[in-house]
Formats: C-alpha cells, structure tokens, sequence
C-alpha cells in the first residue's frame, strides 16, 4: 500500500487547522505534558542482548531510517508516544490532540553502541531549534522528544542538551525530556516506508535528503553499506 504524506503534509489547510486550535485544547496539552513530566519512567527490560530506546523528531519514516543505518543498532519501529490516549492511530495522532509524537523505538546492543552515541544521532539527525515541528512537518505530532528510562538517561540528556545550548545562545534546543511510559506501534504499513516505497515524493524530497545529511556528518558510526 503506497502512502503519500499529502493530504496531511505540505498543504496550507494542516497549518490553518494548527492556527485555530482553541487555547483551552492548547493549555489541556501543556498541562497533560507537565503531569507527564512528573511520572516515574518505565524501563525496558533487556531482551536477548538487547536494549530499547525511544525518541521522536519529525517524520517517522526520516527517523526510523537514520538509527537503522548506525552501527549497533539491530533495527528501528515507527510508532507514537509522549500522549496521554490509548491506541493512538496514524489519523488520531494527526489531529494533534491526543499528545503523541511521531516516535521511534531503537532496538539495540548496547556492548555495540552506547546510549549516549543514540542520544548523539538524535540530536545530529533533525534540526534541534525547530519547536513542533520537523521540516515541512508542523504541529505538536511531530514535536522533538526524547525518552529516558532511568536517571542516567536523563543525565545524559540533560548533559548534551546544555552543552548544545552554550554553542546555540540565545537560540535553544527544542526538544522535550520526557520519563518513557509506553510505546504504540505504528500500523504496518509505516513500518521500513522508506525502505519500501523509494519512489514517494515524500521520501525523495524529505526522508532521503535528511537520512543524507546525517550520514555525510556521522560516517564513523554507519553499518557497512548503509550509505545512501
């Protein structure tokens, strides 16, 4: 099944839907964001050798495809998270009420690559100063976000985005720290959509560009001819 972001993406009627939101929709999100904040996060158990880790910058189709080119990771799922509903859809998420962001789970070997390196690729892959948003892709869906399970995680986090905001000033980073609570799968067409449909428009103008540019900046850390 070949998937067009259009509708949903590029068209003027996705941003004048965004400018009309009511500030009671807006000040529900930020105030299910701040509950989010305090939660206590959920680790992942360890699975065959393998860890998980989770974020969210943009499309997930961009960024499902940039942590399977690393080394290191044993393969990446697009999926939603960072909402407070259940069952999100790709048509829920969409609406930009039900909190989740476009997100990605990186299954990984961590004997092989570090968290912090997977923190590295996050915020070396998307343009770090956008605030919902990613590209062409606006509203709080596509939102930068990324997850720890534990205080370590969030240490690292916090570490590289303070570095990162002394080189930016008076700019910031963008992105949201949040505790992980749950991934939800995307359904089955989004998952490997770059792989499979290297004919869209929308991988040809926007994933594949973006999967370029970060592997052109982070060479050292690519599989063995994964490059584009």
């Amino acid at each position: 099944m070949e998937v067009m972001r259009t509708p949903i993406r590029f068209l003027p009627l996705a941003l004048i839907f965004a400018a009309t939101v009511s500030c009671t929709a807006q000040k529900t999100d930020r105030t299910a964001q701040n509950e989010a904040q305090k939660k206590a996060p959920v680790q992942v158990p360890m699975e065959n050798g393998m860890a998980r880790a989770y974020f969210a910058s943009g499309c997930f189709w961009c960024l499902e495809a940039v942590y399977e080119s690393v080394k290191g990771v044993k393969e990446a799922h697009s999926g939603y998270a960072g909402g407070h509903t259940e069952n999100p859809t790709y048509e829920s998420s969409n609406t930009g009420k039900t909190g989740h962001a476009e997100a990605v789970e990186v299954i990984y070997d961590p004997k092989a690559v570090s968290f912090a390196t997977l923190v590295d690729v996050f915020f070396g892959s998307h343009v770090i100063t956008q605030v919902n948003g990613q590209g062409p892709d606006h509203g709080s869906q596509y939102r930068s976000i990324a997850f720890f399970q534990d205080e370590e995680q969030k240490k690292v986090i916090d570490e590289k985005i303070a570095a990162l905001n002394k080189d930016l000033a008076p700019k910031e980073v963008a992105a949201e720290v949040l505790p992980f609570e749950k991934f939800w799968m995307a359904e089955g067409y989004h998952q490997d959509y770059e792989k499979n449909n290297p004919e869209n428009p929308y991988v040809q103008n926007v994933s594949i560009p973006r999967l370029k540019k970060f592997q052109e900046k982070f060479q050292q850390l690519l599989k063995a001819g994964s490059a584009h």
